[in-house]
């Protein structure tokens, strides 16, 4: 699967799949991670800061 892929199922995912998809997909550049941040609902940031660790 592409970045452009993982990007377009990031943005459709709901937010549980978000944090998903963000934290369990290997190999992205820190480019591409700050990509899909930009479409991360950004009230909900803490609940992803938590999930990473």
């Amino acid at each position: 699967m592409n970045f452009e892929d993982i990007k377009v199922k990031f943005i459709n995912a709901d937010l549980d799949g978000k944090i998903k998809i963000y934290t369990t997909t290997e190999g992205l550049t820190v480019a591409q991670y700050k990509e899909l941040l930009k479409y991360f609902p950004i009230q909900h940031l803490s609940k992803l800061e938590r999930a990473l660790g």
